[in-house]
């Protein structure tokens, strides 16, 4: 008896060694992932601020929508990405475009209408794609890249290659009937598609209390049998959590899934917004109490991951990364006119 109790000790022991050992394991994996995360949504909101300076001194034409206070969204579900997964989204794209590993001065270069530029500047804010990023671009026409996202999902499945396609649009366009369309279809064909809706409370200058008679977007698949979910899209763990289940239903054979991010935009709609159907409390508050960047900051700080100092010197690189791109920007050439007709026809 004491021979069989002496054995089940050491079994009990060698049990309780186990997790300790994991345990390690993956708080040093998510201390590095949660800096990556902080890293990315810094560039982001870095990139954007100085897209905005540009905008300003006219370097940049068109119209120029900033991604600022919804950097959360795409890094956490860029965490969850696979080899084979891509991404589309609507005419607020820049932060996709960095997240997905996009070089910044080529994206900073687009955006100034340079040659240096993903489109070799003809695209400019709303149209810039990268084939080898998998990024499927950004998109004028509101609602149109959810059915594109659509035909990305059944691409994945026609090869069987594991891979899902992230569908971004906003709360405005979600009220688009093309969208409900695509719904459909990829539920029929059980599709591997996550559409991910950035509800940051405005469409345009439109609250969207006054715009959608359901406000719970995460239900809008009910009818078509795609489940969803509403998540905190100022909490990147939030988020990369909620992208790993939507995932997992997918590569499963499930078909497709909607997450609902609730999120926030600092600036207006676009550069020539004012913002005026919002009263400036009312930002300063969101920023005070939900910023993204700065809650990442402060828990990475409280759970002694990293400190202050270290934070200020990712903050210069970043900065100086940013420089860079805007630089690159300003001294590459403008397109040719002799190229005002090509990449516009693809024969096959």
């Amino acid at each position: 008896m004491a021979k069989a109790s002496k054995t089940a000790s050491k079994k009990t022991s060698k049990k309780k060694k186990t997790p300790v050992k994991a345990a390690k394991k993956n708080k040093g994996a998510s201390a590095e992932k949660l800096l990556h995360a902080y890293r990315q949504m810094l560039l982001i909101r870095r990139f954007e601020e100085k897209a905005g300076q540009l905008y300003g001194m006219g370097l940049i034409g068109g119209f120029c929508h900033l991604y600022i206070g919804q950097e959360a969204v795409v890094v956490g579900m860029m965490a969850t990405a696979g080899e084979n997964d891509s991404v589309i989204t609507s005419y607020r794209d820049h932060g996709h475009m960095l997240a997905c590993d996009m070089d910044p001065k080529g994206v900073m270069a687009e955006l100034t209408g340079r040659r240096g530029g993903y489109s070799k500047g003809k695209g400019g804010s709303m149209h810039m794609f990268s084939r080898e990023k998998n990024f499927f671009g950004g998109h004028g026409i509101v609602g149109a890249q959810i059915p594109l996202g659509t035909g990305l999902a059944f691409a994945n499945k026609y090869r069987k290659d594991g891979g899902v396609c992230h569908a971004y649009c906003g709360d405005g366009a979600i009220n688009q009937g093309q969208i409900y369309e695509a719904f459909n279809m990829a539920k029929l064909w059980d599709l591997p598609v996550i559409y991910v809706i950035e509800n940051n409370r405005y469409g345009m200058g439109t609250s969207i209390e006054r715009a959608s008679s359901m406000t719970k977007l995460y239900k809008r698949g009910d009818s078509f049998g795609i489940p969803g979910a509403q998540v905190d899209g100022m909490d990147v763990e939030a988020v990369r959590a909620a992208g790993e289940k939507a995932a997992e239903w997918c590569r499963a054979g499930k078909g497709p899934f909607i997450l609902e991010m609730k999120t926030y935009r600092y600036r207006g709609h676009s550069m020539s917004d004012p913002a005026k159907y919002r009263d400036k409390e009312e930002v300063t508050k969101v920023r005070k109490e939900s910023d993204p960047i700065d809650n990442l900051r402060d828990k990475l700080i409280s759970a002694k991951i990293t400190n202050e100092a270290a934070l200020k010197d990712i903050d210069k690189e970043i900065k100086a990364i940013v420089t860079a791109a805007a630089e690159f920007a300003q001294a590459s050439e403008q397109p040719d006119l002799s190229e005002l007709y090509t990449d516009i026809l693809v024969e096959v």
